[in-house]
């Protein structure tokens, strides 16, 4: 170690975890509340570099990095001067998606590489004045300018402005600048719409893969109004069951409320997260002019409150907090022991807008089975003639009779099928009284599976995967499960075929838990065994031992 570095990303990280059991650490507060402070002009957000732009740059915040990043090394500096303990980067929308605004798609890796560089040497400066305290980069991946839950069109509740993948490509080239540049956790944060959340986790755990390293995640939600939902629709709970695969190191909320309409939703948070709580709540609800007023003895008072009563390891700001707001909540929690993550049973916990756990004390778990083509020759005939939208009324009425979960399949030799899953799908997505349940995705293709995934914000069910086609392919299916957030069930089959005794279907079932649970990492709780039982009666001679 040097003056200048007292700690590398390796030994700062190998601390963490020490740090959060012993007190609440200190989050930054808003960026942009700062800069807005600097009433910059369009020649500031510019400079010499951009003067030729052809379209307007005033209001790119995360453009300073690159044109006045002076001004915002002086915002990290307050902050960390303010006690806080992790700064976020000024990368809130540098992607892809949110900088095609301005033409400036190209710069996206720039920009994160820059801004982490630049949050990273404030942070060196003040461990090296206080060589026993880490100060952490966060990396933050913003929820983007676009919605891939929601439709643009009012007149097509199918369309979609973006896709999954734009959407997953555009967060890899952004978490790939960030950790490159020296952040040590990644925060995907103000999240709307849990889609867009899933899309980021995918980014970050293929570049993870692919870098042979694994840093914290920390995710983070947005309530948008009392009703303790996200836009997109998701309860708290389903909210957590979504994104757990990300295996985050914290989740918590931020943004849209004041720590007062906050406070429910974090309780609500800690009684079911078995991983440690954040909160970054405004200065309360913006005025008349959009400003924020609450004081940072107000704000700070609240969130003292929380964590006299074991809520939070982690407090911030978002929009309106300053470092005034932040010196206040640090002093607040100092010396107030941190929530202890729960351990929490062993459950299937999965998600529509709202959550379903299924554990031992569970009845039965109805899954309509008529959003099937081959299930119901009613649906079967609306898919192929595209009229998805009366097709919704299938779904509708198995919900309303029952169904906690239905599954869907387009294996129809006439229908394009990996279309007609998403366009369904994407219906389904706009009908709160059907989607408020889970989805089993179900196809024999593994291209119509993987067109589901990147369309359901809650957490699936992918009907199915076997060893049919060997080890390999078995592997691969499964990793990308894991990663799209979903459970699996899994067919008694092997390279030989169909399990035909009992003997063959442990044998199967017990070599296809292994891999998945210790080759892949996919939770136990997350595995649904199909061991191919036929019922009596289906005429076929060797079926009537079964």
């Amino acid at each position: 170690m040097t003056s200048s570095h007292p700690f590398s990303r390796e030994s700062r990280l190998a601390r963490l975890d020490a740090l959060l059991a012993r007190r609440i650490l200190v989050l930054d507060g808003a960026m942009g509340t700062m800069i807005q402070a600097h009433r910059l002009t369009e020649a500031d957000f510019r400079g010499e570099r951009f003067r030729e732009w052809p379209l307007d740059l005033r209001g790119n915040n995360d453009l300073l990095t690159l044109t006045r990043p002076a001004i915002i090394a002086d915002i990290h500096r307050a902050y960390l001067a303010a006690g806080a303990d992790i700064i976020e980067t000024n990368t809130f929308t540098s992607n892809a998606v949110a900088m095609a605004d301005y033409g400036m798609e190209a710069l996206c890796r720039e920009m994160n590489h820059a801004a982490a560089a630049l949050a990273r040497t404030a942070a060196d400066a003040f461990e090296a004045a206080d060589p026993g305290r880490p100060r952490y980069v966060a990396g933050v991946l913003g929820p983007t300018t676009r919605t891939a839950s929601i439709s643009p069109d009012v007149n097509d509740p199918s369309a979609r402005n973006v896709t999954f993948a734009q959407l997953a490509d555009a967060y890899r080239e952004a978490a790939e600048g960030l950790v490159d540049g020296g952040a040590d956790l990644l925060l995907i944060e103000t999240i709307f719409d849990t889609l867009n959340a899933k899309a980021a986790i995918f980014a970050v755990e293929e570049l993870f893969a692919a870098r042979g390293l694994r840093l914290p995640v920390m995710i983070s939600g947005t309530i948008t109004d009392a009703s303790g939902r996200t836009l997109s629709g998701q309860t708290v709970e389903a909210f957590w069951n979504s994104v757990a695969h990300a295996r985050p190191v914290s989740v918590g909320l931020n943004c849209a409320l004041g720590a007062a309409q906050l406070r429910a939703w974090v309780q609500d948070l800690a009684r079911i997260a078995p991983v440690h709580v954040s909160a970054h709540p405004n200065a309360g609800l913006p005025n008349e002019f959009g400003g924020y007023d609450e004081t940072p003895e107000t704000m700070a008072a609240q969130i003292g409150e929380w964590a006299e009563h074991g809520l939070l390891a982690i407090a911030g700001g978002c929009c309106g907090t300053t470092p005034a707001h932040i010196a206040a909540i640090a002093a607040a929690v100092a010396g107030k022991a941190p929530r202890v993550p729960p351990v929490l049973e062993r459950r299937t916990r999965l998600a529509g807008l709202e959550p379903l756990t299924i554990g031992p004390d569970s009845l039965f778990v109805n899954v309509g089975e008529r959003t099937n083509v081959t299930g119901s020759r009613r649906f079967a005939k609306l898919v192929l003639d595209g009229q998805f939208e009366t097709a919704l009324e299938v779904a509708r009425q198995q919900v309303e009779s029952g169904a906690q979960m239905i599954d869907v399949n387009m294996d129809e030799a006439m229908l394009d099928s990996e279309r007609a899953m998403a366009t369904f799908l994407n219906y389904i997505a706009s009908e709160p009284d059907i989607s408020r349940v889970p989805i089993m995705i179900d196809s024999s293709k593994w291209s119509v599976i993987e067109a589901g995934l990147r369309c359901v914000q809650g957490k699936a069910v992918v009907n199915s995967i076997s060893l049919k086609e060997g080890e390999e392919a078995f592997l691969r299916q499964a990793e990308l499960v894991r990663r799209y957030g979903a459970a699996v069930v899994v067919m008694a089959f092997d390279e030989e075929g169909q399990a035909d005794t009992a003997d063959r279907k442990v044998e199967i079932c017990w070599r296809s838990y292994r891999l998945l649970t210790e080759r892949v990492g996919l939770p136990p709780e997350d595995i649904i065994f199909d061991p191919n039982i036929f019922a009596i009666g289906t005429g076929i001679e060797e079926h009537a031992g079964y």
